[in-house]
């Protein structure tokens, strides 16, 4: 089976084409919400090329409900002969959900417990480096979704002191030289990679304490498209898995799609 998993997030969307379990060709485009229909086709048949034709199922998950919205009608009209899921409260993931409102719960995270549960194993903290968000998912030891945190991504995060800091700007997201800035680029960069890295550790610190488990029971993994950046500057994390999100869509997909 060839998929196309879509996760559809606030800034940005990443696609990747599923090959028994392996992300073979993958993209990453903007998230407009006016975005119609149609004109998600045509983005998406100029990705795909040749490979359009070897799919045989879409499993799509998403934050923004504008864009979910194209997305269902776009599906319906250009892609109605390939089998689709889009995921949603009733859809089964073989997740337990032990939260207050599991409908509040983005699916995007449900979708990386489902992935971390199954590839990892529990117990399990899931943070994922999003650029408007970095969030924080655990799965206890029996594999359930207990909760977790949100924090602002570091993009909006970055963008946020360019608006508002006088003689600040936006710079480039790369490592400094040092801890200890020469420079305004050179400190703001330290502080977002640097503060960032210490605020994960703190919080996985924090997380384990919950948990009442020992640190070297716990797997922590790095998903996200800007994990890169920071993952290397953080000693909690035992795995690092790029597509993380797109493996539990491709779980959650062959669970519902006969």
């Amino acid at each position: 089976m060839t998929l196309l998993a879509a996760d559809i997030g606030n800034a940005s969307t990443v696609l990747g084409m599923i090959r028994d379990g392996e992300v073979g060709s993958h993209w990453r485009v903007a998230t407009h919400e006016h975005r119609t229909a149609d004109e998600w086709a045509v983005l998406l048949r100029g990705l795909l090329g040749p490979e359009a034709a070897e799919i045989s199922g879409i499993s799509v998950c998403a934050t923004v409900p504008a864009v979910l919205n194209s997305w269902r009608e776009m599906l319906m009209r250009h892609f109605s002969d390939i089998p689709h899921l889009v995921v949603e409260p009733g859809v089964r993931t073989g997740v337990p959900i032990l939260v207050d409102n599991p409908r509040e719960v983005g699916t995007d995270r449900i979708i990386n417990a489902l992935a971390a549960a199954n590839d990892f194993g529990g117990p399990a903290i899931v943070v994922d480096f999003g650029g408007t968000a970095t969030t924080f998912d655990v799965i206890d030891s029996e594999g359930r979704y207990v909760g977790g945190a949100i924090t602002p991504g570091i993009e909006i995060s970055l963008e946020a002191l360019g608006r508002r800091g006088a003689q600040l700007r936006m710079v480039e997201l790369v490592r400094p030289r040092g801890v200890i800035g020469k420079n305004t680029v050179e400190a703001l960069q330290s502080g977002m990679l640097f503060g960032v890295a210490s605020q994960v550790e703190g919080m996985v610190e924090r997380i384990i304490g919950a948990l009442g488990v020992a640190a070297g029971d716990v797997r922590v993994i790095a998903t996200g498209y800007l994990a890169e950046l920071v993952v290397d500057e953080c000693r909690c994390f035992t795995d690092h898995s790029p597509w993380l999100t797109l493996r539990g869509l491709e779980k959650v997909f062959l669970r519902n799609v006969k």
